[in-house]
């Protein structure tokens, strides 16, 4: 049986209208969404190594 998962929910910081935010506040969504990338790169290349090391284990 496959378990069903809920949906991802929408991210506060993506797609919303930004036209009466302040200079201060887009500078802040920036900061922040740069720092999410960041992490989420750094998740990435932990998952390849994990991924990469299982094939290398498989491959014998």
């Amino acid at each position: 049986m496959e378990e069903e998962q809920p949906a991802p929910r929408p991210d506060p910081l993506v797609g919303i209208d930004v036209s009466r935010l302040s200079v201060a506040e887009i500078e802040a969504r920036i900061a922040a969404l740069k720092a999410e990338v960041l992490r989420l790169e750094a998740a990435l290349v932990s998952k390849q190594a994990s991924r990469a090391a299982a094939d290398a284990a498989f491959k014998l």
